[in-house]
């Protein structure tokens, strides 16, 4: 009997390592890893991170996916090579080249525009028209369960210290397997687009409130960036694409979708083992297709390995928001949790953890793999 959520329909792809031995690829087949390269006889998979198979493109993805399948099912010597969860360490499962992240969910950039522009219009002209995003720091993107440190950082003028304003943001990411060359825009989302990761984007809200006038995010952000240990192949999700959300204006030609490649996740977040919020993916305004066609109109390569996220999940109920920032309102409204605490922001030694399900064929339930990080004091 498999884990719900990790059979035979999802085999998510990861790295681990034996004690003794260096880091290797598998997928995750219950609570078990399935060594690859024995299994494959295929020393690509024999490498530290899943580069070097994403590079191979399309047709491989599919094609070894449907062999591991075939051997999973059959009666192979496969299940020879699998190995306990319990017996191994998840490593960063890709080498990350580049790191973009969009602000794509219209109800999270709604409520951060009434926080910090109020009596305003809290949306700008161009949200409407274009994925908005930034480019982060692909350095300090950390396997799931990487402390994180407290960062310090310029809080407002002549003041210097640690961040005081600590959050998460739930976030779904997409990793790039087949690169395309600078000058054009890259192909169909699939050709490209190996599979997806939970991500957790950890925010200095005060050093990120005071630098991002006039240039955008920068050290509030790039201090850590967590990702799961395991990345969904595009094709384990199939039953869960969706349409995307209705778009008015409608937005230019390179960005009017051609496939329904809204997904349909539910994530959790659960802070300290307790539940905060369950923010919807399926409701973000631009989906995953159109960010890459945006991220790459100008001629912009894309590299095997590069990042891109959707932005923080939220959802229009107040136990949809998929931030801190939202469910305290900026510190006015401090979430409640069991035994009495509340929390307006993140202090040392909470354990935030991301999890997501999502709809598998047949009526199966896929599991992506969950993120989770623990606060550190600042050094």
């Amino acid at each position: 009997m498999t884990a719900p959520g990790y059979g035979v329909e999802h085999l998510p792809y990861g790295i681990y390592a034996r004690p003794g031995e260096p880091p290797r690829a598998g997928v995750r087949y219950g609570e078990h890893v399935l060594d690859l390269a024995a299994a494959l006889a295929d020393d690509v998979f024999a490498a530290p991170a899943l580069n070097p198979f994403l590079a191979r493109g399309r047709t491989a993805w599919r094609e070894t996916r449907e062999r591991l399948q075939e051997l999973l099912t059959g009666p192979g010597a496969a299940r020879e090579h699998l190995v306990p969860l319990g017996e191994v360490r998840l490593c960063l499962p890709f080498e990350v080249a580049d790191y973009v992240d969009f602000y794509c969910s219209l109800e999270h950039a709604t409520n951060a525009g009434l926080i910090f522009r109020p009596g305003q219009e809290p949306l700008p002209p161009n949200w409407r028209r274009l994925p908005v995003g930034y480019h982060g720091r692909a350095g300090t993107v950390v396997v799931s369960g990487t402390p994180v440190i407290r960062p310090h950082g310029q809080r407002g003028a002549d003041d210097f210290g640690p961040s005081e304003r600590l959050d998460f943001e739930a976030e779904v990411g997409f990793v790039v397997g087949a690169p395309s060359p600078m000058g054009g825009p890259a192909g169909a989302f699939e050709e490209h687009v190996f599979g997806v990761t939970l991500v957790n984007d950890w925010s200095a809200r005060d050093v990120q409130a005071w630098e991002t006038v006039p240039l955008g995010p920068f050290l509030g952000k790039s201090f850590a960036t967590s990702v799961s240990p395991w990345v969904t192949p595009l094709d384990a999700l199939s039953a869960a694409r969706v349409p995307g959300r209705e778009q008015s204006p409608e937005p230019l030609p390179y960005l009017r979708r051609t496939a329904p490649w809204g997904l349909d996740l539910a994530l959790e977040i659960r802070l300290n083992g307790e539940t905060v919020s369950r923010p919807p993916f399926r409701g973000m305004y631009w989906t995953p297709d159109q960010m890459l066609a945006h991220l790459t109109v100008n001629g912009a390569s894309l590299r095997t390995g590069d990042l891109f996220a959707g932005g923080t999940v939220s959802g229009p109920e107040h136990g949809q928001r998929g931030s801190m920032l939202e469910l305290s309102w900026n510190g006015a409204e401090p979430v409640k949790l069991p035994g009495g605490e509340t929390r307006a922001f993140l202090h040392d030694g909470d354990v935030v953890t991301i999890s997501a399900t999502a709809p598998g064929p047949d009526g199966t339930v896929i599991a992506l793999g969950e993120v989770s990080g623990t606060v550190r004091p600042a050094g």
